[in-house]
């Protein structure tokens, strides 16, 4: 009986901490799974964007599965997330701006305007928010028939925008070969312990 029950316990006991939120700062949790259109995904990886020595927001990335290769996860056309908390507040814009640099760092100037509709309608959305503040949700996902769609504080902000090629875009910010912050990329494709 107690060779029944040791595997028992430690299968309980290794559910338990699987099931515990990741936490990046101290108050902005990450659970360890989140739905996008019926579809479980799981924590990949948080960590913080840091910029100029300022800690500027907080970032979460769920895919269906955990993958550690960051050219495979961009590759994937299956539904994912990305969760952006602030930790300051800062005008849409200004975030806006900063997807807008972070595109212009990992595509030529072809690829750019090929995304240039999608991209401005995705800031066009963004932009239409105003100001964001500390602690605000934004959630950019790619839906399972490749579209993304940006929501704010669980209120989706614009159409969903249709061009497959969006999302791969968006996430080469943070996981392409010149990302926003390298210590962030490391973070969001090494899974959280």
């Amino acid at each position: 009986m107690l060779r029944l029950i040791r595997p028992l316990l430690a299968a309980a006991l290794l559910s338990t901490g699987l099931a515990q939120a990741a936490t990046v700062l101290g108050n902005v949790e990450f659970k360890p799974r989140e739905t996008v259109q019926q579809q479980a995904l799981q924590l990949n990886g948080a960590g913080v964007r840091t910029r100029l020595g300022f800690k500027v927001y907080v970032m979460g990335l769920y895919l269906r599965a955990p993958r550690t290769d960051a050219e495979a996860i961009i590759r994937d056309r299956g539904e994912k997330r990305i969760r952006i908390v602030p930790i300051h507040d800062l005008e849409a814009r200004q975030f806006g701006d900063a997807l807008v640099a972070g595109l212009e760092k990992n595509h030529d100037a072809a690829a750019l305007t090929a995304l240039k509709p999608a991209s401005d309608a995705l800031l066009a959305a963004l932009n239409a928010v105003g100001a964001v503040k500390a602690g605000t949700e934004i959630h950019i996902d790619q839906l399972g028939n490749g579209a993304t769609r940006l929501s704010v504080d669980g209120q989706q902000q614009g159409e969903d925008i249709e061009d497959k090629g969006l999302y791969p875009a968006l996430l080469r910010i943070w996981l392409g070969e010149r990302p926003a912050d390298p210590e962030l990329r490391n973070a969001l494709i090494k899974r959280p312990q």
